[in-house]
């Protein structure tokens, strides 16, 4: 049971705006938890939720990880403005930017937190970042063009 409300309080969070232990408590109720805030408050911190600011400036409860569009959002544009080109080998993957840049956008993908980013490493104009595989390394570099082409 606790699993499984465990997991309905990650589907809930990542679906809604929620703002308060209350919010949550009443979403869970609706779908047939009968909970107290007591388990509710245990929960979250058992799944280490924290608040985040959302886009409509409020404080949600949150995983702490971004999504690279989510991030994309926040830093309002910044790899659009630092980002020349991008590429990879193997896996790791080389990022080129303007002259000074380069930690700026490699403090904005370390916040994406990605369990498939091992690390990153900044320098003036270029980042490595070196991905647990081929295959992460390719989709990572795929999703980064894609968001500097839109």
């Amino acid at each position: 049971m606790k699993k499984r409300r465990q997991a309905k309080i990650i589907e809930l969070i990542s679906q809604n705006d929620v703002e308060t232990q209350e919010e949550l408590q009443d979403m869970l109720n609706s779908y047939g938890f009968e909970v107290t805030q007591a388990t509710i408050s245990r929960d979250i911190k058992e799944l280490r939720l924290v608040k985040d600011l959302s886009p409509k400036g409020r404080y949600v409860y949150s995983t702490g990880k971004k999504s690279i569009e989510n991030v994309n959002h926040r830093a309002g544009g910044i790899f659009n403005e630092t980002i020349i080109s991008i590429d990879y080998a193997l896996n790791t993957v080389v990022i080129k930017c303007f002259p000074g840049m380069a930690n700026a956008a490699c403090a904005a993908i370390d916040s994406m937190n990605l369990d498939e980013i091992l690390g990153t490493i900044a320098g003036d104009d270029t980042i490595f970042i070196l991905c647990r595989s081929e295959e992460t390394a390719s989709y990572f570099t795929n999703k980064l063009r894609t968001m500097l082409n839109a």
